[in-house]
């Protein structure tokens, strides 16, 4: 028996907010239509852990967004930090390389830790941006290598564009966790993002969650954006 599909589970909503009074009216505004936010760095400087058991304590998940990039010892104190606090997913860097992401999923293997998620190339970088950087590459090839890498390292998952998901899915399999930010409904604004795609078309790519910012906080009614995307995410499921 298959478990019923529910958007909810596949939508994760960016507090990208300087404190947390003015995230928790967002979270407030959105009511029951949303059940996973993401804390970025931004908002964590700002709020810390207490932020997190909150939202916690209001029955909600938490997706903590620090894209941790530290020598591997550094890192796997953080990640238990992070299980202490409650964080459901958590991101590090791929960058960081096979021992910093070893050492992050080791610590991850403790009761109650986040699920990982390697951040390839960030959704604001294009070839131009990597050149700059050293890497000859385009956005798509470097990210494979790099959650091929991540994949063996035993990370749960991977953060990727929208152009890159398809890929990530052939290649990782049907079990790995694909979070895709730089997620736009039609005829919305691209901001500073390169590579973007619909709710509908990333999540028919073979995304797992898809995390969405402005497009539901700078909303004239959040909570009519949020259903209309989590509407567009139905739309885009694999039939079963």
């Amino acid at each position: 028996m298959t478990s019923r599909f529910d958007p909810k589970d596949h939508l994760i909503v960016a507090l990208d907010f300087p404190d947390a009074r003015q995230a928790l009216d967002l979270v407030d505004s959105l009511g029951d239509a949303c059940q996973w936010f993401k804390v970025g760095l931004e908002l964590y400087f700002a709020a810390g852990n207490r932020l997190i058991e909150d939202l916690r304590n209001r029955g909600f998940d938490v997706f903590l967004d620090l894209k941790l990039h530290d020598i591997p010892n550094t890192v796997a104190s953080a990640v238990r930090t992070a299980t202490a606090a409650g964080a459901s997913l958590l991101t590090i860097h791929a960058c960081g390389g096979a021992a910093m992401m070893t050492a992050a999923a080791q610590a991850a293997t403790a009761p109650g830790s986040p699920r990982l998620l390697a951040v390839t190339v960030l959704t604001s970088m294009d070839s131009v941006e990597l050149a700059g950087i050293g890497i000859p590459d385009t956005p798509a090839v470097q990210a494979l290598r790099l959650a091929k890498l991540a994949h063996s390292c035993g990370i749960d998952g991977m953060v990727c564009s929208p152009e890159e998901v398809a890929t990530l899915r052939s290649e990782l399999g049907q079990d790995a966790l694909l979070v895709i930010p730089g997620i736009r409904p039609a005829g919305a604004a691209l901001n500073d993002q390169k590579r973007v795609a619909t709710p509908e078309s990333a999540m028919a790519a073979g995304a797992s969650m898809l995390v969405v910012g402005r497009p539901i906080t700078r909303a004239a009614s959040p909570i009519r954006a949020a259903r209309a995307i989590l509407d567009e995410i139905t739309a885009g499921a694999p039939t079963t």
